[in-house]
């Protein structure tokens, strides 16, 4: 009976794990948004990502993604970034988190969603979107 135990006492620690990997990539994320870093950000890139910017829409490879992200952060410099929900799902092979981007006075929803590749969490989706 004692084998049964075994599995139970090795779940917790394992979904802490999980989730403590989850929140080190969003952290690294959350750093490379706030700092304005389009080449930190984009290592986080999957191949093909779903960008939505105030004026510009489309799936682009991680090379385009970067630029248009370079060129974003350009326009729009950060003064602060942080995130104010973020989730898992899918047995921890998903994570959203939705924050928020100011630049000046322009304000801007943020929404990234995340999906694990190869034992990676990477951005499938990245959208800043004007309030």
């Amino acid at each position: 009976m004692k084998c049964f135990d075994t599995p139970q006492k090795f779940a917790l620690p394992l979904l802490a794990l999980l989730f403590l990997s989850a929140s080190a990539d969003l952290s690294s994320i959350s750093g490379y948004i706030s700092t304005g870093n389009a080449k930190g950000l984009s290592a986080h890139f999957d191949n093909l990502v779903e960008l939505h910017l105030d004026d510009q829409e489309g799936t682009f490879s991680r090379t385009q993604a970067e630029q248009i992200m370079k060129d974003f952060f350009r326009q729009y410099p950060p003064r602060t970034f942080s995130f104010l929900q973020d989730g898992i799902s899918e047995g921890a092979n998903m994570q959203y988190a939705i924050g928020t981007y100011v630049s000046g006075s322009r304000k801007f929803r943020t929404y990234v969603y995340l999906k694990k590749r190869n034992g990676q969490m990477l951005i499938q989706e990245l959208s800043f979107q004007y309030e």
